[in-house]
């Protein structure tokens, strides 16, 4: 009987310890990796909604450029934060990222070739090319996370 009155407790104190351990905290000066996690989660909050509105075909072409206004006016932000002292937790980003500079660049560099790209859609409004912009807006993504952002 004492057997099974344990296991409770033992369970909720797992569970209270699992609780406790969260992600580790960015304790550098300025931050550098929360900063630019930050940057790029206020990227994404922005570039997610466009996404939505292209896949539920509700296409607003003021709001869609509005949107697209402040993806570039967010996207400068994270890169600065790249720093070769900045390879420590909480990074997500992965080892190479340090090891080929010169592609983790070209994939900068191609993403805001994208996003301008975006951005000339939007203020054509035309939804056909806006659609087709977001795709490699989206891509730019994907072609560098793939590589350079451990999972």
């Amino acid at each position: 009987m004492a057997k099974k009155s344990i296991f409770p407790l033992v369970a909720l104190l797992t569970a209270i310890f699992i609780a406790g351990c969260g992600e580790v905290e960015d304790t550098r000066p300025g931050q550098p990796v929360k900063t630019r996690q930050t940057a790029f989660k206020e990227i994404i909050k922005t570039f997610e909604p466009m996404g939505v509105m292209l896949r539920q075909d509700r296409y607003d072409a003021d709001k869609f450029l509005s949107m697209a206004n402040d993806l570039i006016a967010r996207r400068d932000a994270p890169w600065t934060h790249f720093g070769p002292d900045t390879n420590y937790p909480p990074t997500k980003a992965t080892a190479l990222l340090w090891q080929e500079t010169e592609r983790f660049e070209r994939e900068r560099v191609a993403f805001f070739a994208a996003t301008d790209a975006l951005l000339a859609a939007a203020q054509k409004k035309e939804k056909s090319a806006v659609d087709t912009a977001y795709k490699a807006v989206y891509e730019t993504c994907q072609n560098c996370h793939k590589p350079f952002k451990a999972r």
